[in-house]
This record gives structure tokens, sequence and C-alpha cells, in this order.
């Protein structure tokens, strides 16, 4: 079942991050999932443009951009957040800090503190995606109650 979803459409991973070798990690730690094409964004304005534009299936977003930070990316995606048009993962150094509570509330639907591991990118990834394509079919197939 998941080679008929590969083999029909990759899945889009977005990945807003400043920080060149955090990058680079990320997409290390993604290389090897079959299907997935990453697309990178190096500011808060470029990601928040190509996420408009791509409609990628996830988001992993830095929480500490040069330009703007990932709380008012999260605002300026609210409304594809709010239709289930986005998911979204924060990405952060910090502790859990208020910037992370507010993006919660917007929406945000998960957050992942650094430094990242691969195990932590690969299977949170990897359940995030099998949960878009899942919601993504109940809507095609006819909309059925969706908890």
């Amino acid at each position: 079942m998941d080679s008929a979803r590969t083999a029909a459409a990759p899945q889009t991973v977005l990945c807003i991050e400043d920080h060149p070798v955090n990058m680079q990690l990320v997409e290390a730690m993604l290389a090897g999932l079959a299907g997935v094409r990453l697309l990178k964004a190096f500011t808060g304005r470029e990601g928040v443009r190509m996420a408009q534009a791509d409609l990628p299936d996830l988001v992993l977003l830095d929480m500490r951009l040069p330009d703007i930070g990932g709380l008012e990316v999260v605002r300026e995606l609210s409304e594809l957040i709010s239709q289930q048009q986005l998911r979204v993962v924060l990405l952060t150094g910090e502790s859990f800090s208020m910037d992370v509570v507010k993006a919660m509330s917007l929406g945000a639907h998960d957050y992942w503190p650094k430094p990242l591991t691969a195990e932590r990118v690969r299977d949170g990834v990897t359940r995030a995606l099998a949960d878009v394509a899942a919601r993504r079919a109940r809507r095609e197939g006819g909309g059925a109650a969706d908890a």
C-alpha cells in the first residue's frame, strides 16, 4: 500500500532553516526515505512564499530565522494550517518557549527540540506524512467523518 502511494507522487517536505549545516543534516536524515522530495528555504519569508505556492505535505520550521521568526511564519500560514492544507513541525534549540506555545496554539502540529537525531526526524516525518496521506485519502474518498 505504501508503494502505491509512493509510486503515485512523492510527498513534499519543506525545511525552513537558515543554518546551512543544519539544512545539510536534515537533508541527509531524509535521504533514505523513499518518495520524499525536500524543498529548502533559508529565510522565513522565502519559506512562507514556498509553502503558499507549493503546499508541501509537511513543513519543518526553525523558530529562529534571520528575517522573521518561526512564530511569524506560523501566523502568516495560519489560514492554510487551519484548513489542514499544511502541517508544521517546529524545530528549536531553545527550551519550550512562549513562541513555541503561541505557534502551537496557532496550529503548529508538533515541536522537536534540537539537536535533532536521525531517528527522530525519520520517524517523525514518516508518521506525519502517513497521517497526511490518510487524511487526504479520507477527503478524496467521500469525506467520511473525520475525528
